[in-house]
């Protein structure tokens, strides 16, 4: 086998390798391994918490006035065009 045959052949199983790389990966149990690891005992997420500083009316009410605001297409105009 000449030399420029095998590079050509270690470079096609170095791209299949890369191509597949995500579905090997799942395979083999290295994406749960990593996913373990990161989410170690969520000291990541232990400072974050929920602000509730605008009642629910509140929020009604802008939507509501958001809607009333939004232009509209009139009947008429409907029926020319």
């Amino acid at each position: 086998m000449s030399p420029i045959a095998l590079a050509l052949l270690v470079a096609a199983v170095a791209l299949v390798v890369a191509a597949e790389w995500p579905r090997l990966a799942g395979r083999l149990g290295l994406a749960g391994r990593s996913r373990r690891r990161r989410s170690g005992s969520g000291l990541r997420k232990q400072h974050l918490r929920v602000v509730r500083d605008e009642p629910d009316d509140d929020f009604a009410r802008s939507v509501e006035r958001d809607l009333a605001a939004l232009p509209t297409i009139d009947e008429r105009d409907r029926k020319k065009t």
